[in-house]
């Protein structure tokens, strides 16, 4: 097998030879390092500052040298544009096909460049997964999180790729002219996709697809979705493929969908119809809030038994959700407050987000993720947006036997139909996967290296004989690790262990997560009461409002993952939108002015569009603070999150009923007290953490 470094010298470009990372010197460092460790004249904290002094150097060497190159071929660029402008009158056949070569001679030298760019990326990532390997650090983790978002970032440099998409645009627009010359002369910025077809653009664009690290929507949304990848692929990984099954993946989102629908379907309703069991309006707090209290539970042993299997708990999720669903419905016919909580309750325990989230993660390829996370996310967006919207499809009232369909009860009867559907669609066609590895497989053979875009990704995609090479056929110098790599890299399976690797800016963003859906849920639960105490709204029009609230979701995170995101520093983002937050919280108090329908929908619409801002921005921030340990095993970051925020509506849906006791009019100052405390606290905890958050 050929070693790395050799095979690494090969694909270099031999008069650019001494501007590539001195692969073989790193190597020797990282030995002596070992030998000098082993017989103790030197430390850690040596090994660790020396080493990020020298990747700092061959970083800054490349850096230059590939600005200098940038500036030849912009020059050479420029000169043929001049040609091309004094002869565009009296161009001829000929000078065009000449002009024509001439660009694309320079975007085959263009290629050359980005493919020096490549190999130094699999160079880095290679000596760094070394080095993490050999010494059970996560110095990568240190190295590109305090690199990457830095202002002085020459690693950015190599990554953002900003002076090489813009000569590859100077040399698209000027073939794509060429080739129009005698016709309409449409911009190439006029049209969305480069209808001019050329070999050497299609080779541009495939290398710079594998070298861009610019954040998009799927990458937002991904983030989003809390699904934490070990960036290079573990052994496993060359099974995914084998495990993966489309109408698999399909079922899982469908299960995400459905379940956000029942959350959210009884939302306008449950106040009348607690009151129509005899209870105070308030109650409806608990009965929303049962939910998230049985899930708090069922989040872990899901999670605990997607280590065996992916089917079974859904199918134990999906007769759980039948059951709970059916004795909601029963409830009102019963008389039972106690009914319709326990239908709630089971309802909570059939939740299986967390294998929905794990299955992703395990048994989607690594070229499918990403789509594969937006989809979850899209998924829960757009169920949260239908479950009001439902409500308004319910107006009926009528009797079959003993059992009564109201407003009230067909939503749950709904519910139960749609799960019962499901799991006879689960049974028939849902594929286990072949092998399904338990998270303890996982051994961490990886090294994370966390982007200034949030994810945790490989610098370069698997796409070619050069990515295969990095993971494949070079591995053969590395084997000489011990196990201590490995002990530090196993995956969590203990809360206390979980707790322990909470760094303080893990706590915070786990806090802000808790602080924006107390928010969230405070504004949605009380919105039936608080609608209909001030302003008299019916169900449909409370459920109207919730549906309008629930669509702003993909809008805000387009804007976020295409915009936003790109013009400032997440950070930034996170602080911004919890300033807004607050504000939202604010505007929402009842003051001596009499409470206005304008009032009311601007601050929670405020409230509410912040909220998922936040949201986003947090998960992404969540997903690179957080320990690479955390994104595997029973307690992973997903977990986590996902108890953060199911806690917090726990105890936004117990505020409510508590305040109920207080009365109606002051229900709503009552719930957002808190609400504004949390959110002080939260902007605080995050300006103290702030330089922390890369």
């Amino acid at each position: 097998m050929v070693a790395f470094g050799k095979k690494l010298r090969e694909l270099q470009i031999p008069e650019w030879r001494e501007h590539y990372i001195n692969y073989k010197l790193m190597k020797k460092k990282v030995n002596r390092y070992t030998q000098q460790i082993e017989i103790g004249t030197q430390n850690d904290y040596y090994v660790l500052r020396d080493f990020s002094r020298l990747l700092d150097i061959q970083i800054e060497k490349i850096v230059l040298f590939l600005l200098e190159q940038q500036g030849l071929l912009a020059m050479r660029l420029s000169s043929l544009g001049e040609e091309q402008d004094a002869l565009s009158q009296q161009l001829t056949e000929a000078k065009v096909a000449e002009l024509q070569e001439q660009y694309r001679a320079a975007g085959q030298d263009l290629l050359r460049l980005l493919a020096f760019v490549e190999i130094n990326a699999i160079g880095l990532r290679k000596i760094l997964k070394k080095f993490d390997k050999r010494f059970g650090y996560k110095f990568t983790d240190y190295y590109v999180k305090t690199r990457a978002n830095h202002p002085h970032s020459q690693l950015k440099q190599v990554f953002k790729q900003v002076g090489i998409v813009a000569v590859a645009g100077a040399i698209f627009r000027n073939l794509a002219e060429l080739e129009d010359h005698k016709e309409s002369y449409i911009s190439i910025y006029d049209q969305l996709d480069l209808s001019y077809q050329d070999p050497v653009i299609d080779s541009i664009k495939a290398a710079l697809n594998r070298l861009s690290n610019s954040t998009n929507f799927l990458q937002f949304l991904g983030k989003h979705a809390m699904l934490l990848e070990d960036g290079l692929s573990d052994p496993a990984e060359n099974n995914v493929d084998e495990r993966y099954n489309f109408m698999s993946l399909l079922l899982n989102l469908v299960n995400t969908f459905l379940y956000m629908v029942n959350t959210y379907i009884i939302v306008p309703t449950a106040d009348n119809y607690t009151m129509s069991l005899g209870a105070a309006a308030t109650v409806c707090g608990i009965v929303i809030g049962a939910m998230p209290v049985a899930q708090v539970f069922s989040s872990v042993y899901f999670s605990s038994w997607s280590n065996r299997s992916y089917m079974q708990p859904l199918v134990f999720s999906s007769i759980i959700l039948v059951v709970g669903n059916t004795l909601y419905a029963l409830a009102y016919d019963l008389k039972s407050i106690t009914v319709l909580l326990v239908g709630r309750l089971f309802c909570g325990l059939g939740s299986a987000r967390a294998v929905n989230r794990r299955y992703i993660t395990d048994c989607v390829p690594l070229r499918l993720r990403m789509q594969a996370s937006a989809g979850f996310v899209s998924a829960s967006a757009l169920g949260m947006a239908c479950g009001p919207a439902l409500a308004c499809v319910f107006q009926r009232n009528f009797k079959i036997s003993f059992i009564t369909f109201n407003e009230d009860t067909l939503p749950g009867w709904a519910m139960a139909l749609a799960w019962l559907i499901f799991l006879v669609w689960l049974c028939i066609c849902f594929k286990e996967p072949s092998s399904v590895i338990p998270s303890e497989a996982y051994t961490g053979k990886t090294a994370i290296l966390i982007l200034e875009n949030g994810c945790t990704q490989p610098l370069l995609l698997s796409k070619d004989g050069k990515q295969e090479c990095a993971d494949q056929e070079c591995d053969d110098d590395d084997n000489d690790d011990g196990g201590q790599s490995k002990r530090s890299r196993k995956p969590v399976n203990s809360i206390m262990l979980a707790y322990k690797l909470l760094t303080p800016s893990v706590k915070v963003q786990l806090f802000v997560y808790f602080m924006l859906k107390y928010a969230m849920e405070i504004v949605l639960a009380e919105s039936s009461i608080i609608t209909g105490y001030y302003f008299v709204w019916s169900t449909t029009n409370v459920a109207v409002f919730l549906a309008c609230l629930g669509l702003t979701v993909l809008p805000v995170n387009i804007i976020v993952g295409n915009y936003l995101s790109n013009l400032f520093e997440e950070r930034q983002l996170l602080l911004a939108s919890e300033i807004m937050l607050c504000i939202g919280v604010i505007m929402s108090f009842h003051t001596l002015i009499p409470y206005s329908v304008p009032q009311y929908v601007c601050s929670a619409l405020i409230t509410f569009v912040s909220a998922e801002i936040l949201e986003g921005v947090n998960l992404s921030l969540l997903s690179r603070v957080m320990s690479s340990r955390l994104s595997r095993g029973t307690f992973n970051g997903g977990l986590l999150s996902t108890e953060a925020g199911t806690i917090a509506r726990v105890i936004a849906d117990g505020t409510i009923t508590l305040s109920g006791y207080l009365g109606e009019s002051k229900l709503l100052n009552v719930t957002l007290l808190p609400s504004l405390f949390i959110c002080v606290y939260a902007i605080i905890a995050t300006c103290f953490t702030y330089n922390s958050l890369y």
